[in-house]
C-alpha cells in the first residue's frame, strides 16, 4: 500500500489540503460563526474529500490495511482539536472534535474488535458461501494495530478447528480457512481423508446431495461439516510437517480450495482473527441482500 505512487500522492495531497485549511481557519475572525466556511476553505474541503476517496480506492485495490489510515486520521483530527483549543479558535476546535470522536470510535471498533469481510469464493462451502458478509473477531489471538505482526497484548495461539482469517505468504489479501495443523504437527491427506500425527481426524458420513458427499469431522470436540465432490479424484497421498511458528489450514470444500496444501504454511503473525458471525448475504449486485443465514459460524 505504501509503495503505491497513486496512494502516496493522494496522501500528500490530503496533507497539503489540511494544512491550507487549518491556515485559513486560523485567519478567520473569532466573530465568524463556526458553521460558516470561506470560499477557499469550501474548495479545499472538496479537493481533500476527492483525494480521500482516491486513498480509500487504492487501499481497496491493494488489499491494504484501513486501520493505519484510521489511526492517521485519528491523530490528525486530535491535533486539529487541540490546536483549536489552545489557540482559542472555536472553528478549529469544533471541527477537530467533530471528526475525532467518530473516527476514533471506528478505529477502535475495526482494529481491536470486529472487521467486516465478504466471502469471495466457495472454498469454505457448506459453512460459508460466496456473498456471505462476516465479522472477523480481531481480538481472538491478541491485539495489534496492523493485520500482520506481533500482538502487543492478550496474545494467544490459534486452536484446531478454528475458522481463521489470515494473510497468506503468497498474496497480500485476507483468506478464510479451517485450521487443521499447529507447529510440529504431521498433516497427511490420503484418499480425501485427513490424518493428524498419523491418526485419522474423526469423520462420519452425513448425507449426499447432487453428487456431493457431506461428512462431519471432529477437531478437539468441535464438529464441522465438510464436503467432497464425487467427480473429483482423490489424488496422490500427501504429507506435511508443520514448522515451528507456522500453521496449516484448508478449506471445508476439500476438492475446490486453494489452501496450505498448495501454497504452504501460515506464519503465526499473519493471523487477523477468527470468522465469528455471518451478518448478511449478498450474492450479486442485482440480488436482494438476505439475512436468512445470519448467525454464528461453526
Amino acid at each position: 500500500m505504501f509503495t503505491d505512487p497513486i496512494f502516496l500522492l493522494a496522501l500528500v495531497g490530503v496533507g497539503i489540503c489540511l494544512s491550507i485549511w487549518v491556515l485559513e481557519a486560523m485567519k478567520m475572525d473569532e466573530s465568524n460563526n463556526i458553521d460558516i466556511k470561506t470560499p477557499s476553505q469550501d474548495k479545499i474541503s472538496k479537493i481533500g474529500f476527492a483525494l480521500g476517496l482516491v486513498i480509500l480506492y487504492r487501499v481497496f485495490i491493494n488489499a491494504g490495511d484501513l486501520s493505519i489510515i484510521l489511526l492517521l486520521a485519528t491523530i490528525i483530527s486530535l491535533i486539529i482539536w487541540l490546536t483549536g483549543k489552545f489557540t482559542s479558535n472555536s472553528y478549529l476546535g469544533a471541527s477537530g472534535r467533530g471528526w475525532f470522536i467518530p473516527i476514533f470510535l471506528i478505529f477502535v471498533l475495526r482494529t481491536f474488535m470486529y472487521e467486516p469481510y465478504q466471502i469471495p469464493s466457495g472454498s469454505m462451502i457448506p459453512g460459508l458461501k460466496v456473498g456471505d458478509f462476516i465479522l472477523v473477531n480481531k481480538h481472538s489471538y491478541g491485539l495489534k494495530l496492523e493485520r500482520t505482526g506481533k500482538s502487543f497484548a492478550l496474545a494467544k495461539d490459534p486452536k484446531l478447528g478454528d475458522v481463521v482469517v489470515f494473510i497468506p505468504p503468497h498474496k497480500p489479501m485476507p483468506f478464510v480457512k479451517r485450521l487443521i495443523g499447529k507447529p510440529g504437527d504431521k498433516v497427511s491427506y490420503i484418499n480425501k481423508k485427513l490424518y493428524l500425527n498419523d491418526k485419522p481426524v474423526p469423520q462420519s458420513y452425513y448425507k449426499t446431495e447432487s453428487g456431493i458427499d457431506f461428512y462431519l469431522e471432529n477437531f478437539d470436540g468441535k464438529e464441522v461439516t465438510v464436503q467432497h465432490m464425487r467427480s473429483r479424484s482423490s489424488g496422490a497421498p500427501s504429507e506435511w510437517i508443520v514448522p515451528e511458528g507456522m500453521y496449516f489450514a484448508v478449506g471445508d470444500n476439500r476438492d475446490n480450495s486453494n489452501d496450505s496444501r498448495y501454497w504452504g504454511f501460515i506464519p503465526r503473525d499473519n493471523f487477523m482473527g477468527t470468522a465469528d458471525y455471518i451478518w448478511m448475504t449478498w450474492e450479486c449486485w442485482s440480488c436482494m441482500p438476505s439475512f436468512k443465514r445470519a448467525g454464528s459460524i461453526k
